[in-house]
């Protein structure tokens, strides 16, 4: 082995293989930077021939940003180094190549006479380390950073708190009523809004990771150098007037607003996940009360998400302890004056808070989702009672229940509404489903299962009328058999005109469209006059009679006691 090492020849033939052979590429410059030799054809790297490149200096190939260093590189080596170093170069035709070079000295009689340069092209490398790297930090949709990015980049600005005068301030964004258009006009309408919500947000908040695509139909932005009370409530003014304007998408024209939860720095002991945590709890609260507004967060906010979290603990318990009873408010007809139908309305015997009224628990079980076993529970008892009162001989009347949006969503809604009426032997006529109107946004499937509720018989009415989405457009292609004009408008029909106005063209389209009208909340004399006078068809509100237990509300269908008629 060492003899053959020895030998010239075989020495000549290696370093030829070494050289010409070596899958990576190989160039020698000389101490002035220039290209001596390569060991293969320069064209499918960089573009050019052998010629092109001959005396060229490597640094007319360099990219601006790569130019210092790799200069220094060069020097490092002209003094006896190895180097190793990324650098970036530009093809011929000028898109960029990422490489990775080695370096070593070209000795000859132990001087330094130029430089051997190892070249790896790392560009698809660095491609897909930008990709995943892409994945882990943007949302690919929007290409906006996501929550990872936002919570190492408010990690990193609260680190360096010292470096600014004013406070931070996180923002934490919701698209108002999303699920309402991605139920309406699809999903891929609901992604080009979320892009076109993204590029809005952008031009607020301008700065690169200051706004970020979190999950769903929310963001997240940074806002920067808030002097006091007076500058945060002027921006978030700015911002929502950004949504005065509506989207057209595909020839619609939507009018969207947000809610905005917002925490600011207090000191020392802010955490990102910390204040995200209280502009996200802030959110909740500025949705619950209503939407399109902002909200600042408070102590007393974080007490009642914290309450409402015990609720919806003791609502499960209440589930699976049988806590929960209906009581009945009757509907009167307003020219006989007799009762002609109940609602069920649930309540709730807390063993230590006595009977907590509906409102206090059902935004609770509809935002945990455990409005659905109740929903189904109500129905239920709602159908057994009213065939317990027919067995007993009263005469037969509809009992309505309240169906939620989230009840509407279940895939099988209507074989458990038909395995009810089967178990309670209660005939579908005198069952009454009430839906809100925003079920009737989603134009399609409302259709499909308000036909699929006809056909077994059931009676159909439309909730609140008036606050909502729904349309008489809409209305006359369903297969419903009545309206409730809400009670906002009932209350002030004697004080405000335009209450009167819609709540008698109301019940004059209602009946164009052979629909009977419910008035709710009615609780004076001078209501029931006005109803009458505009021939609305039912009553219902204090007036008659306030929601009533089972054994009251039998002893009032027993005493068969009317309206009064004499007013």
């Amino acid at each position: 082995m060492n003899g053959c090492s020895d030998n010239p020849a075989y020495q000549n033939v290696l370093l030829h293989s070494l050289y010409y052979d070596n899958p990576l590429a190989i160039a020698v410059i000389d101490r002035f930077g220039r290209f001596l030799d390569i060991n293969r054809d320069p064209y499918d790297m960089f573009g050019y021939s052998r010629e092109e490149l001959a005396g060229q200096p490597f640094s007319d190939l360099l990219d601006e940003l790569s130019y210092d260093m790799t200069m220094q590189v060069f020097e490092r080596t002209l003094a006896g180094e190895k180097c190793s170093q990324e650098i970036r170069v530009l093809h011929k035709d000028g898109h960029p190549l990422d490489l990775n070079i080695d370096t070593v000295p070209l000795m000859r009689r132990k001087k330094t006479i130029g430089i051997v340069v190892f070249f790896q092209d790392i560009s698809e490398r660095k491609r897909t380390m930008e990709k995943i790297r892409f994945m882990a930090y943007f949302d690919d949709m929007t290409g906006l950073p996501n929550r990872r990015y936002f919570t190492e980049r408010l990690e990193d600005k609260l680190a360096g708190a010292d470096k600014w005068d004013g406070q931070l301030a996180v923002c934490y964004l919701g698209v108002d009523q999303f699920k309402l258009v991605n139920a309406s006009y699809g999903k891929d309408i609901g992604d080009m809004l979320l892009m076109m919500i993204a590029e809005r947000l952008t031009g607020f908040f301008p700065e690169t990771g200051n706004l970020a695509r979190m999950e769903g139909d929310e963001f997240a932005g940074l806002l920067e150098d808030v002097r006091d009370q007076e500058d945060l409530s002027g921006r978030m003014d700015e911002l929502m007037r950004l949504f005065e304007k509506p989207f057209e998408l595909a020839g619609v024209h939507l009018h969207i607003s947000v809610s905005v939860g917002i925490s600011i720095t207090q000191g020392a002991g802010d955490d990102a996940i910390g204040l995200l945590k209280k502009a996200d709890t802030a959110l909740h609260r500025v949705k619950e009360n209503g939407k399109n507004d902002y909200l600042l967060f408070s102590s007393d906010i974080a007490h009642t998400a914290l309450h409402k979290l015990t609720l919806q603990h003791e609502i499960k318990k209440a589930l699976q302890n049988q806590e929960f009873l209906l009581y009945y408010q009757p509907q009167y007809d307003l020219a006989s004056g007799r009762i002609v139908g109940v609602e069920a309305l649930v309540r709730w015997k807390h063993p230590e808070r006595g009977l907590v009224p509906p409102g206090e628990f059902i935004p609770a079980a509809e935002e945990s989702g455990l409005i659905v076993p109740l929903g189904e529970w109500v129905l239920q008892e709602a159908c057994r009672q009213n065939k317990s009162w027919q067995d007993a001989g009263m005469t037969p009347i509809p009992v309505s229940v309240n169906l939620s949006f989230r009840q509407f969503a279940q895939r099988n809604l209507i074989g458990k509404i038909a395995d009810i009426l089967q178990k309670t032997k209660l005939d579908p006529r005198y069952l009454e489903l009430e839906i809100t109107e925003s079920i009737t946004m989603d134009v399609e499937r409302a259709s499909r299962f308000l036909q699929e509720l006809a056909d077994l018989g059931v009676g159909i009415s439309i909730d609140d009328f008036g606050t909502g989405y729904s349309s008489f457009h809409y209305l006359r292609n369903f297969p419903i058999g009545s309206l409730k004009i809400d009670r906002s408008f009932v209350r002030d029909i004697q004080q405000d005109p335009s209450d009167a106005a819609i709540v008698s063209a109301i019940i004059a389209m209602a009946h164009n469209l052979q629909l009977q009208v419910i008035a709710e909340g009615v609780e004076t004399e001078e209501q029931v006059k006005f109803l009458r006078h505009h021939r609305c068809d039912e009553m219902q509100g204090y007036f008659g009679s306030p929601p009533l237990p089972r054994e009251r509300m039998k002893e009032l269908l027993l005493s068969e006691s009317v309206l009064p008629m004499n007013h």
